[in-house]
């Protein structure tokens, strides 16, 4: 890990000060450790963190048949622990007493208490803690092995969706490696079984679903049905993040349900150049981490992946159903459960996605398209950031938009880059009628609309980002919606909707309250919402001062 940030190591792996360790050392229990003592194992959830006072503690990856690599050693006043301390996912690494001494040895709830309240010490532990991870990621020191293929819609959902959630894995591609095809045929691994998943080097799942390999992963822990939060917020995208954020760090209990990653439609974006304190721009993915990390270092929970399936708005406390896994129950709930690109009316759209239709412009996906033309459909600022994006290493990048142009729905800097750019062509009035292929996008066929014949080319790579639909299917009337299907809030409730829930309070709905009391909608699934990341985080900051005046009626 160490040579990988060789220029970081002060920082990945510090000192703390005597003074430090003095303040915290009061949280902790000290005690004598034996050389060959393990502090931790491979696999342990919700370990103890230590401070090494004396003596050597190495830091080992434990690979097949117990074969170990050495990835650093911890002397005094150095610390255990990366990212998993905080999200309470498995441990990585062994952590084994290469010389006998003393540690300094502190339970997760400990932890999380000198992190909350002292900020000196939090601010080395948490950088120190990010780097280690990142170090982790880039070796591919994971728990996961997939076994896919560049041509499969599979493996492109595990690859984002352990890359979303900053989970480290190896890949191996059955279509470039040698001799992995053999492998699979001696094992019965047929083409219909990738990609395949080899879970902490027990478990082989065929074409796992995303929850298959988060169970194996140990993210799943059951919920608490008996128990009742102050806060459920419903999707971890920049608005329900900023909430979870402020409800932890003003001491609510809450609880965030993601069905995928977080970041939601923000966390795909491959850079965002105009979010507040970013001037040279931040990946979606690297802002939906570090805001994913600071709720949790507040305490707030964050279940992924668990599907909301339906809200129960008949009574107080409210309950949601998980998908499959039982409800969960809160006396206040935030929706921001966002949007979904809408998908064009193609035939055969379906038998393609994930197979040369994409609907985020990530490093994974830019792995699949290598140096080849892709299509970019819609003239919004997400399309704009991919084709910018992609036009690094693709051969060409075509904009595909309805209208004449993007003045009126783009930011005028991606609009810029787009005019410069040798490699991006912008095609107005211009839509795709059809597509053409086998087992993966071969060409396509568009036609403008002045034209009267469609024009094919051999493009194989399609990013479809052409507006947004709410992902309000699971609310199923629980409150009150506009005719797009977007979540109504505070003045946009009309008298008739209030009725219609039976509104019980002699105050009018807050400015980001349902139809429901206790109720709030947030971020892109709320009506009239302001589709910037700054607004969404805004809106799940404020609303949860709303959430202190419904919890205290």
């Amino acid at each position: 890990m160490a040579d990988l940030y060789q220029d970081r190591r002060a920082q990945m792996f510090p000192r703390l000060a005597a003074a430090q360790i003095a303040r915290i050392a009061v949280h902790g229990t000290r005690r004598k450790v034996r050389r060959g003592e393990i502090l931790f194992e491979v696999g342990e959830v919700n370990r103890c963190f230590f401070v090494v006072v004396s003596g050597k503690l190495e830091i080992v990856q434990v690979g097949e048949r117990g074969v170990e690599q050495l990835i650093t050693v911890h002397g005094a006043d150095e610390f255990t622990g990366e990212v998993d301390m905080i999200t309470r996912r498995r441990s990585l690494v062994r952590g084994r007493m290469s010389e006998e001494g003393e540690v300094i040895q502190f339970g997760g709830d400990e932890l999380r208490a000198i992190v909350q309240s002292d900020t000196e010490v939090s601010d080395v532990l948490m950088r120190a803690f990010i780097l280690r991870r990142m170090a982790i990621i880039a070796g591919g020191h994971g728990e996961i092995v997939l076994v896919g293929s560049r041509f499969s819609a599979g493996t492109l959902r595990l690859k984002e969706f352990l890359g979303r959630n900053n989970e480290p894995y190896s890949s191996i591609d059955v279509d470039s490696d040698v001799g992995v095809e053999e492998l699979l045929e001696h094992f019965h691994v047929t083409v219909a079984d990738v990609p395949v998943v080899i879970c902490r080097g027990e478990h082989l799942l065929r074409n796992p679903t995303n929850e298959q390999v988060a169970h194996c992963l140990g993210w799943t822990a059951p919920l608490d049905e008996a128990h009742i939060h102050d806060l459920v917020v419903i999707g971890a995208g920049p608005a329900g993040l900023a909430a979870a954020v402020y409800a932890g760090s003003e001491g609510l209990d809450v609880l965030v349900l993601e069905g995928n990653a977080p970041g939601g439609q923000a966390g795909s974006s491959s850079k965002i150049e105009n979010y507040l304190g970013f001037p040279t721009g931040i990946s979606g993915a690297a802002l939906a981490g570090r805001a994913l990390t600071q709720a949790q270092k507040f305490g707030a929970e964050v279940a992924i992946p668990r599907h909301a399936e339906k809200l129960d708005c008949s009574r107080r406390p409210y309950s949601i159903a998980i998908d499959g896994e039982g409800v969960v129950r809160a006396r206040a709930v935030i929706i921001a459960s966002g949007v979904q690109y809408r998908k064009l009316p193609l035939e055969n759209l379906a038998a393609f996605e994930g197979a040369g239709i994409y609907y985020a412009a990530t490093y994974v996906e830019s792995k699949v398209c290598g140096d080849e033309e892709v299509i970019v459909v819609g003239g919004g600022n997400s399309a704009g950031q991919a084709a910018v994006f992609l036009a690094q290493t693709a051969a060409h990048v075509h904009i595909l938009v309805r209208g004449d142009g993007l003045a009126d729905s783009m930011s005028r800097y991606l609009i810029r880059r787009i005019e410069e750019s040798p490699k991006i062509t912008l095609h107005v009035r211009t839509e795709i009628e059809a597509l053409d292929g086998d087992r993966h996008v071969e060409s396509v066929r568009w036609r403008r609309r002045s034209e009267p014949e469609a024009e094919a080319r051999k493009v194989r790579h399609v990013f479809c980002m052409t507006g947004a639909s709410p992902n309000t299917q699971w609310l199923q009337s629980c409150v009150a919606l506009d005719n797009k299907g977007f979540v109504k809030t505070g003045p946009d409730l009309s008298p008739e909707e209030l009725g219609a829930s039976r509104w019980p309070n002699g105050r009018a709905p807050f400015l980001l309250e349902t139809s429901r009391p206790g109720v709030f909608a947030v971020g892109d699934v709320r009506a009239n919402n302001v589709k910037r990341v700054a607004s969404a985080v805004g809106e799940g900051s404020v609303c949860v001062q709303l959430v202190h005046k419904v919890l205290q009626e």
